[in-house]
């Protein structure tokens, strides 16, 4: 499982997506419902940019999920979440995460670390970029730049 908000789905995120469908006979993308921030995308759009990004690698599943992720693994049998670490700050959170899952419920959880082309990479940093008008076509998938760009002359 790779899980995420995806808001929107960069191309650091394709990159750990496709690096985790090599290893793994099947990757659920878990695109987390966080009711207390109000994204960019709906959930159902982000999925569906997703899916769109991520056609040409047939053992990737998109899905969504509200609540603890380790109830999701647990009643999908996922036994491995796949998590991309761009710097030492995500290892820190990422880790604490990861003992917290294994603990309740023995799911181990993966670090892949981000080719250095995407070390810097973040959905949040994008949006910002694209609110300005820097051009971040080279960031993203295709497909989730051309809706970027239609959601920000949206705003």
């Amino acid at each position: 499982m790779c899980p995420g908000s995806y808001d929107p789905p960069t191309n650091g995120h394709l990159d750990i997506l496709e690096r985790a469908a090599a290893v793994f006979d099947e990757v659920v993308v878990a695109v987390l419902i966080n009711k207390n921030k109000r994204g960019l995308f709906s959930v159902e759009e982000r999925m569906e940019m997703l899916g769109e990004a991520v056609a040409h690698v047939p053992n990737v599943r998109i899905d969504s999920w509200y609540g603890l992720l380790v109830d999701f693994c647990r009643q999908n049998d996922i036994q491995a979440i796949v998590k991309g670490l761009r710097a030492v700050s995500d290892f820190d959170y990422e880790l604490q995460m990861a003992q917290m899952n294994q603990q309740l419920t023995g799911v181990e959880t993966l670090f892949m670390p981000t080719k250095p082309l995407n070390s810097f990479l973040s959905s949040s940093l994008v949006k910002e970029v694209a609110t300005y008008g820097g051009d971040v076509a080279h960031l993203l998938p295709d497909n989730v730049h051309q809706r970027l760009r239609k959601r920000l002359a949206e705003n």
